[in-house]
């Protein structure tokens, strides 16, 4: 049994999208996502970093979805910028139950455990990716609402925290994540959003007492990455 991470599938059976118009890092990219997959177990488990499919509905995103339960392992899931499938948590539980869509939890104002790990995580959120300050600011305080809470829900136990939007990249720090890494004694960060030429110039390596790792699917060559046996 072994915990893995990996963002950013951005799936599209359904969808007339595909990341391969992004350039040679994409081409054969779900066949290469499947083959990633292929040294999971059923025992194994895999938090997903958001921007899971290009579907605008979950019905769009069906497809999507079974092919992620398809795949080895039990999934847990949040929330990513291009997940315009979102509507709530609940929703999304619902449509999972009545498509027998059983191996896939949603990390979403909660936490959830690996043996005595906490696995702690919420979309996150660029200031500078919305025109007006107070939009961003608003959804930021929402964003640290729900990582904060998800904190709390994992009481003394070590934490882990997946993301979907860097918490630093380049010049661009989020003061108010960092805070609450430093108050909740945050030892790793996993995230995604990044691709092609910004991947060199993403973050990883240890910040103050917290381990950073860019885990978007095409700066990992399209394989889960191990975070815990």
């Amino acid at each position: 049994m072994a915990l893995y991470a990996i963002g950013d599938l951005h799936l599209s059976f359904s969808a007339d999208k595909s990341m391969e118009v992004f350039g040679d890092g994409w081409t054969n990219y779900v066949e290469r996502l499947r083959e990633g997959f292929a040294a999971l177990g059923e025992e194994d488990v895999c938090v997903l970093c958001g921007d899971l499919s290009w579907g605008m509905s979950l019905e769009d995103a069906a497809e999507d979805f079974r092919f992620i339960a398809a795949l080895p392992g039990k999934k847990i899931i949040l929330k990513g910028n291009h997940d315009y499938w979102w509507s709530t948590a609940a929703k999304a539980k619902r449509f999972f139950a009545e498509n027998g869509i059983e191996n896939i939890e949603i990390l979403h104002n909660n936490c959830c455990f690996y043996g005595d790990t906490a696995l702690c995580g919420t979309r996150g959120w660029f200031y500078e990716e919305e025109q007006g300050e107070g939009h961003d600011k608003k959804i930021m305080l929402r964003e640290i609402g729900r990582l904060e809470t998800s904190l709390r829900a994992a009481g003394e136990r070590e934490k882990l925290v997946f993301l979907h939007y860097p918490p630093i990249f380049q010049r661009y720090e989020c003061p108010e994540i960092l805070a609450l890494f430093e108050r909740y004694s945050v030892k790793r960060c996993y995230y995604g959003h990044i691709h092609g030429k910004g991947i060199r110039l993403a973050f990883n390596g240890l910040r103050g007492e917290t381990d950073y790792r860019l885990v978007s699917a095409d700066a990992v060559d399209f394989t889960p990455v191990k975070v815990l046996d």
